[in-house]
């Protein structure tokens, strides 16, 4: 691809969140994911969760289209230890994720895959973060106004929850948002020619 081509860029996601960063980015693409089912090998290691999930997903939207697309797929894991923190079901497994944070240190994974027809690009960023010990009413504030039920470890850094309760971070805002947006921005750059249009 050359540098002043203009490639149909994908981004396989109907988080809101990815849409948002990738388009503050200053990248021009479409959006929109296939079902797809989320279950992964029982002894696989957790840290590579989410770079296993990206290439699955990956390779669904890869057949679905059948130009020369540049398609971007990601997942998002949370890791206190080795406890995998996944989406909460309920308010209930909501609050015994938050509480597991509270206080304490844990992992944010994004495993992200980026294809075109002739090649693929797999990588991970890794984020540490750090709570302060959270009162049982503002976990319970958190959950019943914010509904953190489709994210990760049940909380989102860029709300009420992040503002309040996190300490510190060691690594990347954006990837624990669910996009590690310098590591895609530099992917696309260097190794699909991709950038945003002020750029071209």
């Amino acid at each position: 691809m050359k540098m002043n081509s203009t490639p149909r860029l994908i981004l396989a996601s109907d988080s809101p969140r990815r849409k948002q960063l990738l388009s503050e980015a200053g990248f021009q693409f479409e959006s929109g994911a296939l079902p797809f089912d989320e279950s992964y090998p029982p002894n696989i290691v957790k840290g590579q969760i989410g770079e296993y999930l990206a290439t699955k997903k990956n390779e669904i939207h890869r057949d679905h289209y059948d130009d020369d697309a540049v398609i971007i797929t990601a997942d998002t894991i949370v890791l206190k230890g080795d406890l995998l923190l996944e989406k909460p079901k309920d308010e209930k497994v909501a609050f015994d994720m938050i509480r597991r944070l509270s206080g304490a240190c844990h992992q944010v994974i994004t495993g992200v895959c980026v294809s075109d027809p002739d090649k693929r690009s797999i990588f991970s960023e890794v984020t540490q973060v750090f709570f302060r010990h959270l009162t049982d009413d503002e976990i319970n504030h958190y959950i019943e106004n914010f509904k953190p039920f489709d994210k990760a470890g049940a909380y989102g850094i860029q709300e009420w929850i992040g503002m309040i309760g996190i300490t510190h971070i060691l690594g990347s805002y954006y990837n624990v948002m669910g996009l590690p947006v310098e590591k895609l921005y530099t992917v696309l750059k260097e190794q699909y020619a991709i950038v945003p249009l002020p750029l071209r």
